[in-house]
């Protein structure tokens, strides 16, 4: 359940009376996501505005003061006509508002549903939108650096280590040299942008096959674009825990994206290793969540090993699979 902090309705009457979206009519918790409270609210609406909104409480994971980047992105992405919500300002201009310690923001709620197995024509909209998107944030003017790159996921599979990695899965502790020889190898100077960096299937909403929203920004950071289009690559072409590769999926992404925007040759030439640390992204942090999750604990732990088979596909099949 993704409401951690009960607001009474006073109080959420009391928050919404702080901007231009007329009065409170209901507020349903959102069950959805793991870090934060999240709430849909409808309003009696305004001139300026719609009546339904996400409301959302930071409850953890996310550093209060990065709010300003990713809100502010979310409007300059929006001014841009990308599809993604905007924030909504109270009356003193202020992108969110604190109740006690804790930050809380309205969004506004586009509409769409996430897919759980996308088709190619799907997956060709959501690669001309994450390029559509690469290219409007080229000048958004505040930055933020990637906390989750590839010397994170080294560092993070070192600290599990080897002995309580095997525990999960005895192929898992050949993935620290793996890390650690990706970050060695990291390829530079290639062209960057503000990047999603999480864009997978539920966090894309689509309607049929167009994309209605990009949503959850809550990891985007400054990096290279074509990190972002292979961590997208990893989300949206495979089945079956990381065993089915869908071809067709992951060449329409690609298709779609270079539409909008085509990749330069450094940028294809380093997609193999990419790749590779966008799985490894997963798996690092999934098993660090698995090995620090109480074995009685009410939740169900992500498989690390459903990106360990990805990284193994990309390590085999990446150099053909990039530069046919």
């Amino acid at each position: 359940m993704a409401v951690y902090t009960q607001l009474s309705s006073a109080d959420l009457e009391q928050l919404i009376g702080h901007y231009d979206v007329g009065q409170l009519v209901s507020a349903k918790g959102i069950a959805e996501g793991v870090s934060n409270s999240n709430w849909l609210i409808e309003t009696t609406g305004s001139g300026s505005g719609g009546a339904r909104f996400i409301l959302t409480m930071y409850e953890r994971r996310i550093d209060l003061a990065d709010l300003p980047f990713f809100l502010d992105l979310l409007d300059h992405l929006a001014a841009k006509g990308c599809p993604v919500p905007r924030t909504i300002h109270d009356r003193d201009g202020a992108s969110f508002r604190w109740i006690g310690p804790k930050a809380v923001a309205l969004i506004e709620f586009l509409p769409g549903v996430s897919v759980d197995l996308p088709s190619p024509a799907q997956a060709h909209a959501v690669g001309r939108v994450l390029a559509q998107m690469h290219l409007a944030a080229m000048d958004f003017p505040k930055t933020r650096a990637n906390a989750l790159g590839a010397d994170a996921s080294a560092k993070v599979l070192a600290e599990c280590g080897a002995q309580k990695l095997a525990l999960i899965d005895p192929a898992l502790p050949a993935t620290i040299a793996i890390a650690a020889r990706i970050a060695a190898d990291w390829p530079q100077g290639l062209p960057q942008s503000v990047i999603h960096s999480d864009l997978f299937p539920d966090n894309v909403l689509m309607r049929g096959d167009e994309v209605s929203a990009l949503i959850d920004f809550y990891f985007a950071c400054n990096d290279a674009m074509a990190y972002d289009l292979a961590v997208t690559h990893a989300a949206w072409s495979f089945a079956a825990g990381g065993r089915d590769f869908r071809g067709d999926v992951g060449a329409a992404l690609l298709a779609g994206y270079q539409e909008v925007r085509l990749l330069e040759a450094a940028e294809r030439a380093a997609m193999p290793i990419l790749a590779q640390a966008a799985a490894l992204r997963f798996v690092s942090s999934r098993a660090q969540d698995w090995l620090d999750t109480p074995a009685d604990a009410l939740v169900t732990r992500k498989d690390p090993m459903d990106f360990v088979r990805r990284l193994d596909f990309y390590a085999a099949q990446g150099p053909a699979l990039f530069n046919a």
